[in-house]
């Protein structure tokens, strides 16, 4: 009998880390494989020294273009964490993709309550929650609970949410959440998509897809937003992409909103629109003049905030960062903006545990709208130079070539 024969592709990946120092950070190619081979999900890579780089095979994210491919084919990411290198240095890496069983590695998976929630964990422990929970009209309190949809974040341990849920100071503020509070649909129809008064609510509409691995935990959902007599009037995408990386939790935002019809002209301020994040609720209760904002120009006084307009020059930061008390530790979140996103951003600052930024925008049907943001969550304090450099990996990620050969044996 003849031996079978098997297909296997031989990646070839020269990392160059540009103009910064690169210590654990994402870094991603895009390569076309044979469709024989889109199931298998990992691949390990191995630089001339023998150092080995355990790397994830994913569909393409929602910001990464899709371009056609023949259907003997198939468009993957090859996601990793490169450990270390220095500026204008380069790696080579290699490694062999084939069919077949795949190792068991620990990795992120994704659990799903029906109907409640779908959380992610890394190796049993909690990273991420996404709350989807229907409207519930029943009554004005259920209702309170049910009419947006958000993403809980767990400490790097995963013991405990460091996010707020419904209620508390402010119950429209949850988690990590993305809406604006004065929008214009249709002909000049007004609705607030933030605090979601009246018909106005987001609305879970379908898991879109999933992955789950050793590198990468991703999941992209289909979010409707209702304005008056409860109609549609514009579709997302929103896709939350979370990163092994040591030392906290790195979460990716990404967010593609189209227009059912008609222009929608979104709009807000500060305090009541675009992508925030807000810390549980005992920050507002009991911590809140202990919290403190490091930004580019360096580390605040606790309890003292910026907010645009009164401070006209808090605008477009490539980044924040704040450091609060929950449950008798501190914990600092880095917000990481990106020049993509539309401009001007105007950034809020709350001691009781919320911030994000803002823009207006005028999305015209047949375009979408993309925003991309990126979290960062540790125990203890940080420096404005590790986050700028936590900041350059996301606004200028390492760049990754890829060639791809192929073997039969």
């Amino acid at each position: 009998m003849k031996p079978l024969v098997a297909l296997i592709v031989i990646l070839e990946l020269t990392v160059f880390a540009g103009k910064h120092d690169r210590l654990n950070t994402p870094a991603k190619a895009l390569v076309t494989l044979p469709a024989s081979l889109s199931e298998v999900r990992t691949v390990v890579l191995k630089s001339p020294d023998g150092r080995e780089i355990v790397a994830q095979l994913t569909p393409p994210g929602l910001l990464s273009g899709q371009s056609e491919v023949p259907q003997d084919q198939a468009r993957r990411e090859v996601h990793f964490i490169l450990p270390e290198l220095k500026a204008a240095e380069t790696l080579a890496l290699e490694g062999t993709i084939r069919a077949g069983e795949q190792p068991a590695l620990k990795g992120f998976r994704w659990h799903d309550v029906a109907g409640e929630y779908a959380e992610l964990t890394f190796g049993g422990r909690p990273v991420l929650r996404y709350v989807y929970t229907p409207l519930d009209e029943s009554s004005e309190a259920s209702r309170e609970l049910t009419y947006k949809v958000f993403h809980h974040l767990f400490d790097p341990s995963g013991a405990r949410l460091v996010t707020k849920g419904p209620g508390g100071l402010y119950t429209h503020h949850r988690g990590l959440f993305y809406g604006f509070n004065q929008i214009t649909y249709g002909d000049g129809k007004k609705v607030d998509a933030w605090h979601c008064s009246a018909d106005a609510h987001q609305s879970h509409e379908a898991m879109l897809s999933s992955e789950t691995g050793p590198v990468v935990g991703r999941h992209r959902v289909a979010v409707d937003w209702h304005g008056l007599a409860k109609e549609v009037f514009a579709k997302e995408e929103r896709e939350l992409t979370a990163h092994k990386v040591p030392g906290g939790v790195m979460l990716e935002f990404a967010s593609r909103l189209r227009s059912t019809g008609g222009t929608i002209k979104l709009d807000g301020d500060p305090q009541h629109a675009g992508f925030h994040f807000r810390a549980d609720n005992e920050v507002a209760e009991k911590t809140g003049e202990q919290t403190y904002f490091l930004r580019p120009d360096g580390k605040g006084k606790p309890g003292e905030t910026r907010n645009w307009p009164g401070d006209n020059a808090h605008v477009n930061l490539p980044w924040n960062a704040m450091s609060f008390l929950v449950g008798g530790k501190r914990y600092t979140v880095a917000y990481l903006d990106k020049p993509t996103n539309p401009k001007e951003a105007r950034f809020s600052e709350r001691s009781y545990g919320r911030f994000g930024s803002y823009f207006e925008y005028e999305l015209d049907a047949g375009s979408v709208l993309d925003v991309n943001y990126r979290i960062w969550l540790q125990e203890g304090e940080t420096t404005v130079e590790e986050v700028a450099a936590k900041s350059a990996d996301f606004v200028e990620p390492v760049k990754v070539t890829a060639r791809v050969g192929y073997s039969l044996r």
